[in-house]
């Protein structure tokens, strides 16, 4: 299983993915490809992200059952903490005042 979420993305790359992923929502793929595969589409999403971003999340042998990679800025990082990978939220921005 492969699930593509994307946030402010190009409509071309949103198009593109659809030609390989079911899109279930707006800018949610779900799909079922080998790891070749899988990294072919990551490469897509990469190259055509911009100012967007995106999260790639997929079934794997590990403890958790599922990996996942995260590009563009978002307020959700990955942290690996005892081997488990994890998700940090960064603070928010205090407002400026001009």
């Amino acid at each position: 299983m492969l699930v593509i979420v994307l946030e402010n993305s190009p409509p071309r790359l949103r198009g593109r993915l659809a030609i390989w992923l079911l899109e279930v929502r707006a800018g949610v793929y779900l799909g079922n490809y080998s790891a070749k595969v899988r990294d072919y589409i990551w490469k897509q999403v990469e190259e055509g992200i911009e100012d967007g971003n995106a999260v790639m999340a997929w079934r794997t042998s590990n403890e958790a059952g599922f990996d996942f990679v995260t590009l563009g800025t978002n307020r959700r990082i990955p942290v690996m903490l005892d081997g488990a990978k994890l998700v940090s939220f960064l603070p928010e921005r205090p407002p400026t005042d001009l």
